[in-house]
């Protein structure tokens, strides 16, 4: 069977995918990162080895998300490719026709427009955490509510009260403000999704004309509150893939695949078994000239796997680059 391997590692959660060859989910897992996301590979990688079939063969693998290229260097990727793109692909397989992704991950979100099976813009919120799947984890363990209930509870409300959700401290506040005034809590809670989506659209659209076919996918796409409130702001129908929490991963795993069909090579993959590897990584600050970069380091004992961060390219150690796919979108 062949198959194929997307990893996708960010700061919250990290997910590993893989496809067969008519691109359908074989396995999946999905990780907390805690800031280890060497470890984190290497857990998931543990757990696909003890569940896949012996006659399971890894024809290509691809990595996205922030630490796409430490992940690339582990496990041997043949292609690395940003977060935009990938998750632009993964909403294309899902609904050919898109015309915008909505992605809401732990720490960040993201608007993606596409024209023609093309992105044509994007944006980006990583400064704020208003409106991202920690704040919302933060407000429900407050309010000692289970994450996975939110959505469901404020589904249970007829109308949202007034949120500020243009920042976080300022929303929880609110929120509380809100709870000594009696509000019911379903209210209150759908308030909050109503605000967050409002923050977004604000923050990231800005004017940007938003049209159907929309995919919401991230983390915070389970949460069913925020769906509607998406729904209502926008006046159509927004679309929630099954693989939603995955689809950076499934999105690396699809470039792996093309890379696949159109390069005939063969795969960089260096097997299952990296999990078992002890790698160091360390950093150093090169002052040999004004601009002072921050190189990272990847070792194995006292070999040196790679290393990058320099603008000039002095430190360069690796085989590994973010490389560009053709026919990104089919």
């Amino acid at each position: 069977m062949k198959a194929f391997l997307g990893i996708d590692v960010g700061s919250v959660s990290t997910n590993l995918v893989l496809l067969n060859e008519k691109k359908e989910v074989i396995d999946y897992e999905y990780l907390r990162t805690r800031g280890e996301p060497i470890k984190a590979v290497q857990e998931g990688m543990r757990n696909f080895s003890r569940r896949i079939p012996s006659d399971l063969e890894v024809k290509g693998v691809g990595t996205t998300g922030s630490a796409r290229f430490l992940t690339g260097v582990i496990v041997g990727a043949d292609v690395i490719k940003n977060e935009i793109t990938a998750h632009a692909i993964a909403a294309s397989h899902v609904v050919p026709d898109v015309k915008t992704v909505l992605e809401i991950g732990g720490q960040d979100s993201k608007i993606i427009f596409l024209r023609h099976k093309a992105v044509v813009d994007f944006a980006m919120n990583t400064v704020c955490a208003a409106g991202t799947g920690s704040f919302l984890d933060h407000q429900a363990a407050r309010l000692g509510i289970p994450i996975e209930k939110f959505g469901e509870i404020a589904l249970k409300a007829k109308s949202g009260v007034q949120i500020a959700g243009r920042c976080t401290v300022f929303a929880e506040s609110d929120m509380i403000h809100k709870q000594q005034m009696g509000y019911p809590i379903e209210e209150i809670l759908y308030g909050l999704c109503e605000a967050l989506v409002r923050n977004y659209l604000n923050n990231l659209a800005k004017g940007k004309e938003i049209l159907p076919p929309v995919v919401f996918q991230g983390g915070v796409a389970a949460n069913k509150g925020i769906k509607r409130a998406f729904e209502e702001a926008l006046g159509f129908e927004v679309v929630v893939p099954k693989f939603h929490h995955v689809m950076g991963a499934i999105g690396a795993a699809l470039l792996a695949q093309n890379w696949y069909e159109q390069e005939k090579k063969e795969t960089s993959f260096k097997g299952f078994e990296v999990s078992e590897i002890n790698y160091l990584t360390s950093g150093f600050f090169c002052d040999d000239c004004s601009n002072n970069c921050e190189v990272v380091e990847v070792k194995v004992g006292e070999d040196v796997l790679a290393r990058w961060g320099s603008r000039c390219g002095k430190w360069e150690v690796s085989e590994v680059e973010e490389v560009s796919a053709h026919s990104l979108i089919s």
